[in-house]
């Protein structure tokens, strides 16, 4: 079977895209223009859905993208975009979006280790890993419930000991299919209680 080449694909469509100049619709700063940056889930049913369910265009926030809209590490790349986001470009208001259906509530990690085996990774080298401290199927697993780990989420963000405490970190749940979006947590209600 032969594999498909996205980059061909896409190099040649980018010919046309900049010769046609279809890039001046989509010029803006790096400023968001509503102040404000979201972390949200990698999955493809939020790519162009989730900006026009809240009423983004191209310019309006920064979005981060990751496996479960998570911040797993308070100093992993997702907590250290949202402080550059927060310093460089000041933003202040931060939406984690957890989304219902999510694959990583359902992550088998332990087929996913097999699969890792089965592609050529040793178990000696997961055993090194383990013997560091890390778990490898501990460390692939999401969440079991989406709005706790939506909550979760923000308490990471919130009581972040680098974040400003002016800075609104706001909850919400998306629906996949329809967009509609529940709100878990209104950053502005925690704001009113720390003053």
């Amino acid at each position: 079977m032969e594999r498909k080449n996205n980059l061909k694909e896409i190099v040649e469509f980018n010919k046309d895209f900049v010769e046609s100049k279809e890039y001046e619709k989509y010029r803006t700063t790096k400023y968001p223009e509503k102040s404000m940056v979201i972390l949200s889930c990698m999955d493809t049913r939020l790519t162009e859905l989730l900006p026009k369910a809240m009423n983004l265009k191209n310019g309006d926030a920064k979005i981060i993208k990751n496996a479960g809209g998570l911040v797993i590490h308070p100093f992993g790349s997702a907590m250290r975009s949202i402080l550059i986001c927060v310093y460089e470009f000041d933003v202040k208001e931060v939406f984690i979006v957890g989304h219902y259906d999510c694959g990583v509530s359902t992550l088998n990690t332990t087929k996913i280790v097999e699969e890792m085996k089965e592609k050529g990774i040793e178990e000696k080298t997961l055993n090194i890993l383990l013997n560091s401290g890390i778990d490898v199927k501990t460390w692939l697993h999401g969440f079991d419930c989406i709005e706790e780990s939506v909550e979760q989420t923000v308490a990471k963000v919130k009581n972040h000991p680098l974040l400003p405490a002016d800075v609104a970190v706001h909850g919400l749940i998306m629906n996949p299919e329809t967009g509609k979006i529940d709100v878990v947590i209104n950053g502005f209600d925690q704001l009113k209680n720390d003053l």
